[in-house]
C-alpha cells in the first residue's frame, strides 16, 4: 500500500512538473503602427479610404491590382473581394504571412497574393490597376517605372502624390476620417511627343506626362496645340478647334480625323 502511494505521488510530480515545463504558445504577430520597415514605416489605410481609392479606379474582376509595400494585405483584400486578381509586394516576411492569413480569413486566398520582395525591383507590367500608399520619396523613385506601364493603367494613391506629376482627379472622403483621407487618381498617358502627319496638318507635340503643348501647322500657317491625355484618350485645342482622339502606339483616331507619328 505504501509502494502504491509513492509511485502515485512521483507520477504527480512528474506530470506537474511536464505541465509547467510546457512552452507558452507564440502570440500572432500584430504590427504596431509607425513600425519601421526597410524603405517605409508601417501606417494602415483607413479601409473607408481603401474602398474610396478602388471607386475611383473603377476595379472591377477583369482587373489586375497591384500594391507596393502591402502591408497587412488590406488594399489587395479589399480589390479580391471585388473579383480583381491582386498581388501585394511586401519585404517584411512576417507581414506576407499576416496578408495571408488575413486573405484567408476574408475567403480570397485564391484571387489575393502576396510576394516577399522589393517593391523597387519588382515586376508590375502585368497591373492595371496599382493602389499605395508610400512617401514622396518612394514615389519619385518609381516615377519612370508608372511611366512605362500601359497607357491607360490606373493608380490611386493615399495622400501622397506623384513628386512633379499633378493627378487627374483627387476626392476626400467625410465622415469620421480625421487623417490619411484623400484619394489621388492618376491615368498612366500614352506617348504622343513627336512629329505626325495627319489630315489637319502636321502636329508638333511635346509631353509632360498627361499635359499636351505644341503647334500645328496647315497650308503655311501655324497655330499653338494644347491638349491633355487621360490614358489613351486625347483632347486638344488647336486654334479654337477642339479635336479628340484615341492614340494606339503611332497613331490618332479621331472623329473626323487623324494622325500618324512621323518621328518621336
Amino acid at each position: 500500500m505504501r509502494n502504491t502511494l509513492v509511485a502515485g505521488l512521483i507520477l504527480s510530480l512528474v506530470a506537474a512538473n511536464g505541465f509547467a515545463q510546457t512552452p507558452a504558445q507564440p502570440k500572432p504577430y500584430e504590427p504596431q503602427v509607425g513600425q519601421g520597415g526597410k524603405d517605409v514605416v508601417w501606417v494602415p489605410t483607413p479601409q473607408a479610404l481603401v474602398e474610396k481609392m478602388l471607386d475611383m479606379a473603377q476595379v472591377t474582376a477583369a482587373d489586375v491590382v497591384m500594391d507596393l509595400g502591402s502591408g497587412d494585405g488590406r488594399n489587395i483584400i479589399a480589390a479580391a473581394k471585388r473579383g480583381a486578381r491582386a498581388i501585394g509586394v511586401e519585404y517584411n516576411p512576417d507581414m506576407v504571412a499576416l496578408a495571408n492569413r488575413l486573405a484567408q480569413d476574408a475567403g480570397v486566398a485564391g484571387k489575393a497574393t502576396f510576394i516577399e520582395g522589393d517593391m523597387f525591383t519588382a515586376d508590375i507590367s502585368a497591373a492595371s490597376v496599382m493602389a499605395l500608399f508610400l512617401l514622396p520619396n518612394n514615389l519619385e523613385r518609381l516615377r519612370d517605372t508608372f511611366m512605362n506601364l500601359r497607357p491607360g493603367t490606373r493608380m490611386v494613391l493615399n495622400t501622397f502624390g506623384i513628386p512633379d506629376w499633378d493627378p487627374d482627379a483627387r476626392e476626400t472622403i467625410a465622415g469620421d476620417c480625421v487623417s490619411w483621407c484623400t484619394s489621388l487618381l492618376y491615368y498612366v498617358p500614352a506617348r504622343v511627343a513627336g512629329t505626325w502627319a495627319s489630315t489637319i496638318g502636321t502636329l508638333q507635340l511635346t509631353q509632360s506626362y498627361q499635359m499636351v503643348m505644341g503647334t500645328r501647322g496647315d497650308q503655311g500657317a501655324t497655330v499653338s496645340v494644347t491638349g491633355r491625355l487621360r490614358g489613351t484618350s486625347l483632347t486638344i485645342d488647336a486654334g479654337g478647334q477642339t479635336l479628340t482622339g484615341t492614340v494606339t502606339g503611332d497613331r490618332i483616331d479621331g472623329q473626323g480625323w487623324s494622325a500618324t507619328r512621323v518621328t518621336p
